[in-house]
């Protein structure tokens, strides 16, 4: 997460972020584990784009909070870290938190093309190694990001504190307001679409549950960025005391922690193809995971049955997984002249 406003080290609660970032770190390392592996080793998973797109956002959130934790409590026992340290992490906390926000945009856009542009979007084009190689761009333009800022503001020997995370402001703001923009639009592009096609309704409590936690788990990860800018906009201008900016900003870096942790269930558990492999390979962790996810997945793990054609009647089916129902030929039919209508509909 990004931070705005002058902040003294001593004053912002750093133990308290130190535990919150060693925390999360922890719960983000058992989701690195199970879920990543389990997508590198199955051969299905880690051909498809939206799989890749989970790998790289684990990893991301993984690498982010544990350069906070160290981060933190470098500050809390007032260690005096060599000027190269201090570059380095501070370029690993802004780089992680900028890919973290750069693979939700991806994801939204592949997800965005899947259902508004389903003719265009072939297996073809979401598999293979490009959404891998996605990925490594997604951290090469993330790794501009702190270096160009950090090129106007060195870090000086034995210094190293949030101050280090304040430059930039005005840059990481239209960074974030760029991605959030694509980010709803792609989202309302869904939801018409939905809406358009009939399976977005009352009765498809799968379908509005989905919407609400991914609407939740977005707000959570961008949210605290703009709460954090207008706190030390506030501070700035002597409209709130540093006591209380600091606090809300203590309490604003949990609930973004948070948002790091449930991504692993949002965008990675809840789906049901991952689920049936993760089965297989950690029989052990299926029946805690069950109990933790058996109001958010329908997916029977103990005796997998693939009923395709009910998956794409579910907006959980739209946004977070490919169609793999193979249709008879008349089926096949209607659904083209179905969806060539409703491309000239929209355009």
């Amino acid at each position: 997460m990004f931070s705005n406003g002058t902040t003294n080290s001593t004053e912002d609660y750093p133990v308290v972020r130190f535990y919150v970032s060693t925390a999360s770190f922890s719960l983000l390392l058992f989701f690195n584990l199970i879920i990543n592996w389990t997508i590198v080793r199955a051969k299905s998973l880690r051909g498809q784009a939206r799989f890749v797109l989970i790998f790289h956002l684990l990893v991301s959130a993984l690498v982010h909070m544990g350069t906070n934790s160290v981060f933190y409590y470098q500050i809390h026992v007032s260690a005096r870290p060599s000027a190269p340290a201090c570059r380095a992490m501070i370029t690993l906390l802004i780089s992680s938190a900028s890919n973290i926000l750069l693979t939700l945009t991806v994801m939204a856009l592949d997800r965005f093309c899947a259902v508004c542009h389903p003719l265009r979007y072939s297996a073809s084009f979401a598999a293979g190694r490009w959404p891998w190689l996605l990925g490594l761009l997604t951290w090469t333009v993330a790794l501009l990001i702190p270096l160009s800022l950090l090129a106007h503001d060195p870090v000086e020997d034995g210094s190293c504190g949030k101050e280090q995370l304040t430059g930039g402001k005005r840059e990481k703001m239209v960074f974030i307001s760029a991605c959030t923009l694509v980010i709803l639009y792609t989202y309302v592009r869904i939801l018409r679409e939905g809406r358009r096609l009939g399976v977005l309704n009352r009765r498809n409590r799968a379908g509005c549950r989905t919407i609400a936690l991914h609407g939740t788990q977005l707000a959570l990860c961008i949210l605290p960025n703009f709460v954090n800018f207008v706190l030390g906009t506030l501070r700035q201008h002597k409209l709130i005391q540093r006591k209380t900016k600091d606090l809300s900003a203590v309490v604003v870096f949990a609930f973004f922690s948070l948002a790091q942790c449930i991504a692993a269930v949002v965008y990675g558990l809840r789906k049901e193809e991952l689920l049936e492999h993760l089965d297989h390979r950690f029989p052990c962790c299926s029946r805690y995971l069950k109990a933790v996810l058996g109001w958010t997945v329908r997916a029977n793990w103990s005796q997998a049955q693939h009923i395709s054609r009910e998956r794409t009647l579910t907006t959980l089916t739209i946004i977070s997984e490919e169609i793999t129902h193979v249709p008879d030929r008349d089926e096949e039919e209607e659904e083209e002249e179905t969806v060539v209508a409703g491309q000239q509909s929209i355009t």
